[in-house]
């Protein structure tokens, strides 16, 4: 099992989208795909998808009683193989708890190993804001997925807020923790000179840092992100094709590259999620 956290101490950077649609092509391509929301402030992930099947309880059960029975806390959505831990923290309690906890930011990843033999990827979704709640979801980590939009103000806050806090949990590595790479995403791209020229100095900036590297798939600027969020639908079924009056690739071509290059151990059945495979996905309705 493989647990990556989606993260950025500024809000507003894209995650939940980015996690929403790589954990539902993950599971189109038959892997055994966890979404965890960890976003009291902006439940959006709990959502995104439709249930079918949603359990009593969430995340305020996995981190304040230690409940890890699937029943009780794990939801399904209408996509196979996609399973969802809602937010459930209503008054915002959890990372008041994780400060007071003996085990505090060591909880959750004392935790995760409940779910090794039920899936292959857990993916968590995290509020825009340094707190002692993102720092327990880093340790639990073994990659960390940071989306970066191309503009200075999320730069310099990467540099600022996302930079620092993993340099200060660098103290947990006495006690056997390991911090988890980074993998910048560039998104929300557009082709304006602004935006291409500060893709380029992110790429300058980390283009020697063993554990900050910045991803060679580029999430465009595509109305498409939007549209996929509003109408509940994997961005990769609602646009397998290219596009014909648009530069970018489509975004079933942008989610796969991204899924091969954050999960390489995976890149066969990734490759294998073709247009004409999501096609008959679509068409059969899945």
């Amino acid at each position: 099992m493989k647990i990556s956290a989606v993260v950025s101490t500024k809000g507003g950077v894209g995650k939940t989208t980015i996690e929403a649609n790589l954990g539902a092509f993950c599971a189109d391509a038959g892997l055994r795909v966890l979404l965890i929301d960890l976003d009291p402030a902006q439940p959006s992930l709990s959502s995104y998808y439709q249930l079918v099947d949603e359990a009593q309880g969430g995340i305020y059960d996995l981190l304040a009683f230690n409940i890890t029975e699937s029943a009780k806390i794990i939801s399904s959505t209408t996509i196979p193989n996609l399973s969802l831990v809602i937010s459930n923290d209503i008054n915002n309690q959890l990372n008041s708890l994780i400060l007071q906890a003996p085990d505090g930011r060591l909880r959750l990843a004392n935790l995760m190993p409940a779910f090794k033999d039920h899936f292959d990827l857990v993916l968590i979704d995290t509020q825009g804001a340094r707190s002692a709640m993102l720092e327990m979801v880093v340790l639990a980590s073994d990659l960390v997925i940071s989306p970066l939009p191309p503009n200075m103000l999320a730069a310099r806050e990467f540099s600022r807020g996302s930079m620092q806090m993993l340099d200060g949990l660098r103290a947990y590595g006495r006690l056997g923790m390991k911090i988890p790479p980074v993998r910048i995403v560039v998104n929300n791209l557009d082709q304006t000179t602004d935006a291409q020229m500060i893709e380029q100095s992110v790429r300058e900036i980390f283009q020697d840092n063993d554990e900050i590297n910045v991803l060679d798939c580029v999430v465009p600027s595509a109305v498409v992100f939007r549209n996929s969020s509003s109408l509940g639908v994997p961005v990769h079924r609602l646009e397998y094709r290219q596009p014909s009056n648009r530069i970018s690739p489509a975004a079933l071509a942008v989610i796969r590259q991204l899924a091969i290059e954050l999960f390489p151990e995976w890149r066969d059945r990734f490759e294998a999620m073709t247009e004409e495979r999501v096609a008959k996905l679509v068409k059969e309705g899945r």
